[in-house]
């Protein structure tokens, strides 16, 4: 029963497993093994499992009715997780390196790992987007043109921008009339790395 409800309750909240090990700090293979019957978290981790639902370890465990929370939780959707705040992404050996922890924000989202939140820096996305504000990245390899997101080329560090396909030609477009666009083609082009693509971005006061 532990195994049924457990998988129920992280598909109502849209989690993956890696994501719901990340929160819990155990390993995805263990997520994995309690959602098989294959094992059973000790008590201490079944207690936190109950408590970041919001059920009872006693309805984790089939020995109580399903709650009326947990219905509600289907029908409002994902929930609002803790997303890490980062100063600098750049890249290297195949990844990206994320530095500067600047603390969570919480977004609405259903994979938590597959985003981060990026402070910006600067004012080359004004009016739109100014020093200091946050902007919710979803980590992807590709974008679509006409997207923004946060790019990386060569050795520098991420940085956020209107992204424009022509051709063969990629235009990183800053909002602000004051700073020029970047032109990458030709053999540049193996060194643009996309970091992932701006879903979201808020002030921050």
């Amino acid at each position: 029963m532990f195994a049924q409800r457990l998988k129920e309750l992280r598909k109502l909240n849209g989690l993956s497993q890696a994501a719901l090990s990340s929160l819990l700090g155990v390993t995805q293979q263990a997520v994995g093994k309690w959602e098989t019957g294959r094992s059973t978290p000790d008590p201490q981790t079944l207690a936190r499992v109950a408590a970041y639902f919001k059920v009872s370890t006693d309805y984790l465990l089939g020995c109580a009715p399903a709650p009326i929370t947990s219905a509600v939780a289907a029908a409002d959707g994902p929930r609002e997780f803790p997303i890490p705040i980062i100063g600098t992404v750049r890249a290297g050996f195949g990844a990206f390196a994320f530095e500067e922890d600047y603390g969570e924000e919480y977004a609405r989202v259903k994979d938590p790992g597959s985003y981060f939140y990026l402070l910006v820096k600067g004012d080359s996305m004004e009016p739109r987007i100014s020093d200091g504000d946050l902007a919710l990245v979803h980590r992807q390899p590709t974008l679509e043109n006409g997207d923004l997101g946060v790019v990386i080329f060569g050795e520098g560090e991420g940085t956020l921008k209107k992204f424009i396909r022509r051709g063969n030609t990629i235009i990183l477009q800053p909002f602000n009339n004051v700073y020029a666009p970047q032109i990458i083609m030709g053999e540049d082009l193996e060194h643009l790395y996309i970091a992932g693509k701006v879903v979201e971005t808020r002030a921050r006061w």
